[in-house]
């Protein structure tokens, strides 16, 4: 049994991450996507919605018309629903058909989808698309049936919610965030809609590159990567591939040892771990490092939620907070709001974790992070408010 200790584990974890280390280098947008796997997307733009700030955080050259320039660029990525909607690099798309008849299989047995679908409506979208070319929600009937609540949907927006999850449809583009909606054989190529992987073929990539993404993880965390399989079909890949795995035992932030898969050469990926530099870096709330918050609290000792759903009067800490990351611990939280037409990104609140010391020489780290952060979104004035 290998035994791997919290400071490994917390190496291993932020360089998988892309977030040990890094140097300046030129940029490649699609690269860094397929190195994490996919990009959560967000419609809150606090400071900067939370792909580009995942982006960034990898490589501070990253300007916000990249993403929006690969997407509209046929051939490099397709958005889809992984635990979220995403970003996913297309040359993945054979291995998300199966995806497609999971959730497809999934919603026809929903009561919600079965009362308000029907093939006329599904057909009316097929036409009206075919007939004007990518179109937004907007464009069809908004009328919601019923009580109206937060996550209300209309008939014709459940319906290319339905669409799109099934992959019938995918998203062309999106304006302002809104998301159009297309025929999938209008914006995936043939070659790859054609391209047909068995379902076991499919079930290995989605674990195995899982794995790899994760570096040291349970059955579990492997079925949550994806959002894709479930804990059955893992579990069925686990028992075929054990040749190919090794147990291990990692140590939490409080010292206790949980039992783990990794690939054979994890001796290797550990002998070749460099020591984190004590940079100050603000993640952002979405971001692949932090989104398991389970994950999150056993490595770091990290205790962290978004409040965004939360009322105001029941907030800890605030609407969009953002963790902070010095080297390789978690030692702060801070509120930051941009305004663009002002120019100005403000500091509504500091907060710094239990028994950390803050020098003068974080604080300076942190201004520098903070102006590159600004300058993402071309503002240069910041301003401390507390």
């Amino acid at each position: 049994m290998i035994q791997v200790t919290n400071n490994e584990i917390r190496l291993l974890w932020l360089n998988t991450n892309a977030l040990l280390n890094t140097k300046k280098q030129n940029i490649d947008v699609l690269q860094i996507i397929k190195d994490l796997g996919f990009v959560q997307i967000d419609s809150i733009q606090n400071v900067t919605r939370a792909q580009h700030h995942v982006l960034w955080s990898r490589n501070k050259n990253y300007k916000e018309h990249m993403l929006d320039d690969l997407l509209e660029k046929k051939g490099s990525i397709f958005e889809h629903f992984t635990h979220d909607a995403s970003l996913i690099p297309l040359e993945y798309f054979p291995m998300w058909k199966g995806h497609f008849k999971r959730t497809k299989d999934r919603l026809d047995k929903s009561k919600y989808y079965k009362d308000l679908l029907d093939e006329k409506g599904k057909q009316n979208v097929i036409t009206r698309i075919k007939q004007e070319g990518a179109l937004h929600s907007k464009d069809f009937d908004s009328t919601i049936i019923g009580e109206k609540k937060m996550w209300s949907r209309s008939v014709h927006k459940t319906t290319l919610d339905y669409m799109w999850y099934c992959g019938e449809l995918t998203t062309a583009y999106r304006k302002n965030f809104r998301k159009y909606y297309e025929l999938i054989h209008n914006i995936i190529p043939q070659d790859m809609l054609n391209k047909e992987i068995n379902e076991e073929e499919q079930i290995n990539w989605l674990c195995s590159s899982a794995l790899k993404r994760l570096e040291i993880a349970s059955a579990k965390e492997i079925k949550n990567f994806w959002g894709s399989i479930s804990i059955k079909e893992v579990n069925t890949w686990v028992k075929n591939n054990q040749d190919k795995l090794c147990e291990v035992e990692w140590e939490n932030n409080e010292g206790k040892f949980i039992r783990s898969f990794a690939s054979l050469d994890i001796k290797e990926r550990l002998k070749n771990l460099k020591h984190s530099k004590s940079r100050v870096q603000i993640i952002n709330p979405f971001d692949p490092a932090i989104r398991d918050r389970i994950r999150l609290k056993n490595i770091f000792g990290f205790d962290y939620k978004i409040e965004i759903f939360v009322p105001k009067e029941k907030r800890v800490w605030g609407y969009y907070v953002y963790p902070i990351l010095h080297g390789d611990s978690f030692v702060a939280r801070i509120e930051i709001q941009a305004n663009r037409k002002t120019n100005e990104m403000s500091i509504l609140n500091f907060w710094l974790e239990e028994g950390i010391v803050w020098k003068d020489k974080e604080q300076e780290k942190l201004d520098i992070e903070l102006k590159s952060f600004a300058s993402l979104v071309g503002i240069d004035k910041i301003s401390w408010l507390i």
